[in-house]
Formats: C-alpha cells, sequence, structure tokens
C-alpha cells in the first residue's frame, strides 16, 4: 500500500492551465527537462508521450540519434511552451 504521507507534487500545468499532479522526475535532459517538471503535469506529459510516437513514427527517427533528440525537443518546446507541436505536412490523424 501507498504511503499516505507521501504527498504529491503539484504543479499549475502550462498545457492545461490548472493545478495538477506534477511529475515524479525531471523527464528530459538539459533546460527542457527542468522546465516540463516545473510546469507541466502527468496528464499533459501523457498527451506528449502519445503526440512524440506519432512524431517519431512520421518523422522517421531515431530516439538514440542527437539530431532525432534535438528535433523532438524542439517540438516539446512547442507543445508545452509555444504555439503546439505541428503534425508533419499531410499527416492526417487516424481514426478511432
Amino acid at each position: 500500500m501507498a504511503d499516505e504521507a507521501q504527498t504529491v507534487r503539484m504543479v499549475k500545468c502550462v498545457k492545461l492551465g490548472k493545478e495538477l499532479p506534477g511529475l515524479d522526475r525531471i523527464p528530459w535532459k538539459g533546460d527542457i527537462g527542468k522546465r516540463v517538471y516545473e510546469h507541466v503535469s502527468k496528464d499533459a506529459w501523457k498527451m506528449w508521450v502519445d503526440h512524440s510516437k506519432m512524431l517519431l513514427n512520421e518523422f522517421r527517427l531515431n530516439p538514440m540519434d542527437p539530431n532525432s533528440q534535438k528535433i523532438m525537443e524542439e517540438q516539446m518546446e512547442q507543445f508545452f511552451f509555444g504555439d503546439g507541436s505541428k503534425p508533419p505536412e499531410g499527416f492526417v490523424l487516424p481514426k478511432h
């Protein structure tokens, strides 16, 4: 059973615009990781993870490649702190 005394770290989520539980640890290296940790909720991070899978597939990125990581950082910056990450040109969301 979880320790009830453990407090949930709350953040004012930049993506969802409300006070929500924050991430348990810094999710990415560098300044962007720290900013995400301080300003992004677990819920918004889950949205990013789903979005990032689409980006990795559509752009055919390799998560181990430094150039791919740079592209992902730029997309993450836009997703959380810019005007939103754009899908690749011509991308159509799959119908559920």
